[in-house]
């Protein structure tokens, strides 16, 4: 006898609010080369890439603003989809227990701020990482979603009730109530930009149309939500996969992270680097980032900033309310 999920059967037993049926509704199910010139344009432009935010220029004459931001999955990535091995949740654990301290250590001598996105059950586990984030007071605490969770498998509703747990934990656990969200493997769902647009967040982090940060526009409509773009040539995931096809050397990352960063200070833009603890603070890993911190103060002209100073100066410097 087959057994259901315990969350596809709640996903199930769920209906969607009427509010976000619309941000819900499914591309046709013909394919797409069948699709009308409607169908294209309405599913293309429900969440796209408005204005550019780029600012003159950045605080205090520097060329380029540069924001490392890290997503402290964890055990979450584990857990999310209900059937976790001990191995798995044993290298996720790694990340609270050796790899978070050893990277705040390293920003903390260099006094440079970042932004932790954090899954609110990486938090649940490990609560003692909100006194090594917030030690310096300088870093800032962003939503991740509540368990890592894809939100394309899951109802709308579901999906608000998940991202609202996850902001209010975070807030109780932090002292501070995050204004920016980025989505569990930057996934997406139709209902996640009004989800983020309801429950007030100031910037987004999870799209890829630039380099520069910019509006996010909902069905051709701004929405007053900055995009901090990302992408996966800048997210260490991919190339430090062991098990993959793709893995790199730390410093061959390195290269390409530096590579990216001298084309941001050349263009006087953005450079945002994603990264995860269980991932990049492992001892030969770590070596990546401290190349390209280096690189990076020996260059000079750069704003290190978190998302949220960078989200609120263009949006001050674009007269954005």
């Amino acid at each position: 006898m087959t057994r259901c999920h315990p969350l596809l059967v709640l996903v199930s037993s769920l209906a969607v609010p009427m509010h976000l049926v619309g941000a819900q509704a499914q591309p046709p199910r013909k394919p797409a080369w069948e699709w009308s010139e409607d169908s294209i344009r309405k599913v293309v432009g429900a969440v796209r890439a408005g204005r550019s935010l780029q600012p003159r220029q950045w605080p205090d004459g520097n060329r380029v603003a540069v924001l490392l931001s890290f997503d402290v999955d964890n055990e979450s990535v584990a857990l999310r989809f209900g059937e976790p091995t001990v191995g798995a949740l044993s290298q996720g654990e790694y990340g609270a227990r050796v790899a978070l301290g050893r990277i705040v250590n390293l920003l903390d001598r260099q006094r440079i701020p970042a932004s932790f996105f954090i899954p609110a059950v990486s938090l649940m586990l490990h609560p003692e990482m909100a006194d090594v984030i917030k030690a310096s007071g300088v870093h800032e605490f962003a939503v991740h979603g509540w368990i890592h969770e894809m939100n394309t498998q899951v109802p709308a509703d579901v999906e608000r009730d998940l991202v609202k747990r996850a902001l209010d934990y975070l807030t109780k656990v932090t002292g501070t109530r995050p204004v920016g969200y980025r989505a569990p493997s930057w996934n997406f769902s139709p209902a996640t930009l009004s989800i983020i647009r309801e429950l007030g967040f100031t910037y987004e982090s999870s799209m890829m149309s630039d380099d520069r940060p910019y509006e996010l526009l909902q069905d051709g409509q701004p929405t007053g939500i900055v995009e901090i773009p990302v992408e996966w040539i800048l997210d260490d995931a991919p190339l430090f996969n062991v098990q993959g096809a793709n893995y790199a050397s730390p410093r061959e990352v390195a290269q390409v992270w530096i590579d990216e960063f001298d084309k941001a200070w050349e263009e006087r833009t953005m450079f945002v680097l994603t990264m995860h603890p269980h991932v990049s603070g492992h001892r030969s890993r770590i070596v990546a980032l401290e190349l390209l911190l280096s690189h990076i103060r020996s260059k000079g002209g750069a704003w290190f900033a978190t998302h949220r100073q960078a989200a609120e100066y263009v949006k001050a410097q674009a007269g954005m309310k």
